[in-house]
């Protein structure tokens, strides 16, 4: 049975990818008008859906890693404690630049946001469950690769 915070850092995440969607005209951006933003988009696609492969049985929406998870620390993991949530804030901010739609970006933003406390919160987890978590987080970085 999910904890109830687990419940709620996915219902806000579904909620904010579904408004999203919507096509709400509040303010348009001027941001550079290459189509390559597009292409960001189509990587941060690419890297979620690479690390939903990787996971494969042990995927999860809650934070709170399964009874039988395993620790994941090669592959699209080597560069990225969250790659599922990196993929979907680069495919959130191209996407809202590709199409200057300020009201994109603002779900985006708060997207990144949400993402932020719930990785906080699942590391707490997985800290508690895998005794090598530490190491991975001082070698990893949390969405991006650490320089």
């Amino acid at each position: 049975m999910p904890k109830t915070k687990d419940v709620l850092f996915v219902s806000i995440q579904f909620f904010l990818m579904l408004v999203f969607f919507l096509d709400v005209s509040w303010f348009s951006i001027n941001f550079i008008e290459y189509h390559v933003w597009f292409y960001f988009g189509l990587l941060g696609l690419l890297i979620s859906i690479l690390a939903i492969l990787q996971m494969n049985i042990h995927l999860s929406p809650f934070p709170t890693p399964k009874p039988d998870a395993k620790l994941i620390t090669s592959g699209i993991f080597k560069l990225s404690r969250h790659p599922i949530y990196t993929g979907i804030i680069i495919f959130m901010f191209s996407f809202s630049f590709w199409l200057g739609d300020g009201y994109k970006l603002c779900i985006s933003v708060l997207t990144f946001i949400l993402f932020y406390f719930k990785s906080n919160y699942e590391e707490t987890m997985l800290e508690k469950k895998f005794a090598a978590y530490k190491i991975y987080k001082s070698k990893t970085g949390r969405f991006f690769c650490k320089f």
